[in-house]
């Protein structure tokens, strides 16, 4: 992964390509609707997903990112039984392709899209903090992503990544890491076993957990990924 860049930001470095976000919690606009719900994406295409807990907020939200292949609705699944405990306001975005688009040609649509639902979602309910998490490569974006924007992320859940990869770092989020030791798919020896060490030397708060099991997140790593996020 590419060390912290500098402080003093070329204003080409502020966009979609480089993977910022712009979007930012503000005094809701409107009343957002309670329990699952479809935003439609900027520019068309399959809609996100929405779950908001019932009640008044504030809320945290959790983009929740699927992985090569999968759908919004495998995103949401990631934490949903957990969202109304934890009061999580989760975002599942659908990718453009058939994965995000750091993984297929480099950051540009998926951000923009991420960006303007969030948008949305900040015009229609109180939100005090933001967290981005994912499986596979959804887990190497949630982190490409966190760590490129953690002047508004302050916390990644990164459930089997591959890799992170930003192109400009903002801030210093938190980063929760698990992976199977008999990952088939994405070998714990190569990816988390490499990147987390690199994450503690680049100055990353980082809770580390190996697990038993192959590619997959186990009911008890989703909820201690929870517990730590709350804590």
């Amino acid at each position: 992964m590419t060390e912290p860049a500098p402080p003093h930001r070329r204003p080409e470095e502020e966009n979609p390509r480089h993977g910022r976000l712009h979007a930012r919690p503000a005094p809701p606009v409107t009343r957002g609707a309670t329990g699952q719900t479809t935003l439609a994406a900027p520019g068309g295409g399959p809609p996100a997903l929405l779950y908001a807990p019932a009640g008044d907020g504030p809320y945290r939200v959790v983009v929740l990112l699927h992985g090569a292949g999968g759908t919004a609705q495998q995103g949401l699944d990631l934490l949903l039984p957990l969202a109304d405990t934890h009061r999580l306001l989760l975002l599942a975005p659908q990718a453009t392709a058939s994965s995000w688009d750091l993984i297929v040609e480099g950051f540009g649509p998926d951000v923009a899209r991420i960006d303007e639902l969030l948008r949305t979602v900040f015009g229609a309910y109180p939100v005090t903090e933001v967290a981005v998490a994912g499986f596979s490569d959804g887990a190497s974006y949630a982190l490409s992503l966190g760590l490129t924007n953690g002047d508004l992320v302050d916390a990644v859940l990164a459930f089997s990544p591959g890799f992170a990869a930003p192109l400009v770092t903002h801030g210093r989020p938190r980063a929760f890491v698990s992976h199977g030791t008999d990952d088939r798919v994405l070998p714990v020896d190569v990816c988390s076993r490499r990147l987390v060490p690199r994450l503690h030397t680049l100055g990353y708060p980082v809770e580390y957990a190996e697990f038993a099991g192959g590619h997959e997140v186990p009911a008890e790593i989703r909820q201690r990924a929870v517990a730590w996020l709350a804590g």
